[in-house]
């Protein structure tokens, strides 16, 4: 891959999904893209740059970006931001929003599906205090491939083994094989739906709790700025942001501030105080006396 075939797969891959990749990152491109070229018949990168530059295959680019996106992700990963939904930012959601009965959350890059299923156990198990409320849970990602096989909610016995509790596997799984799928009652808890954080969200409308972990690290600074500047202008009074633990709103928007207590969480950052108005400056004398 030349220089020049780089550069433009930079600008592209930035224009397209917000990743920012840096010279050290040129191996990843050639590995991760390379196997399109074969599946493609391209002889080299250089072919399928050419390809992209003609701007008429939007196959080809969505297959590129999706070859550049990175799905990891486990079950109730890193456990701490589930134990802060659980322990803390449902019980605060369910007393602000006790007489309307409405709670809505959103994965913002759900990946293929772990994440939205963990937090629809948690609400799962909420069980009574959550009777005749109107949930939603609304998951996104930019790829299509991953979206339908979160929809599908089935795991290899390697993916159900990685940070889901055994107990749980039982009772919100059936097994096929050596396959395990997710309940269909829990399947239809979530609204999975196809969002590129570069674009506009807002039809999406507001939410209590937003989690979007681990995806703002593959973007550069104007881009995280931006992103989470959308996000602060969905989120509900008194909602919540959640970031992945090497993630931060910090020097990025001032709509948005830590919550002291909780590592990684977000809410809307207090208004900065009125400044003072300066009292009017006292009159002369004479004038006051008329003269």
């Amino acid at each position: 891959m030349t220089d020049l075939d780089f550069e433009f797969l930079r600008g592209f891959l930035k224009t397209r999904s917000g990743l920012a990749m840096t010279a050290e990152k040129r191996y990843l491109v050639e590995s991760r893209l390379t196997p399109i070229c074969r599946q493609r018949g391209l002889a080299s990168l250089h072919d399928l740059v050419a390809q992209l530059r003609l701007g008429h295959d939007t196959a080809l680019e969505r297959a590129v970006v999706e070859a550049m996106t990175t799905n990891e992700t486990f079950f109730f990963r890193d456990r701490v931001p589930f134990d802060l939904f659980r322990d803390v930012l449902l019980p605060q959601a369910i007393a602000r929003n006790a007489a309307r009965r409405r709670l809505r959350i959103w994965c913002a890059a759900s990946s293929t599906g772990q994440e939205p299923y963990s937090i629809a156990m948690l609400l799962q198990e909420a069980g009574p205090r959550l009777a005749g409320w109107q949930v939603e849970l609304v998951a996104t990602d930019l790829s299509l491939e991953v979206i339908e096989r979160a929809k599908s909610g089935v795991y290899s016995h390697f993916e159900v083994q990685r940070g889901l509790p055994v107990q749980w596997l039982i009772k919100y799984f059936t097994q096929a094989g050596e396959q395990w799928q997710i309940t269909p009652a829990l399947r239809s808890m979530v609204d999975y739906r196809q969002i590129n954080l570069l674009n506009g969200f807002e039809a999406l409308g507001s939410f209590d709790v937003v989690f979007c972990r681990n995806v703002l690290i593959y973007f550069d600074a104007p881009t995280k700025a931006d992103v989470l500047n959308r996000i602060a202008a969905c989120l509900a009074p008194g909602g919540a942001l959640v970031l992945g633990a090497a993630e931060t709103v910090i020097g990025l928007t001032n709509r948005l501030a830590p919550v002291p207590e909780h590592r990684g969480l977000y809410g809307h950052a207090a208004p900065a105080p009125a400044a003072a108005v300066p009292a009017p400056a006292a009159a002369p004398l004479r004038a006051l006396a008329g003269r």
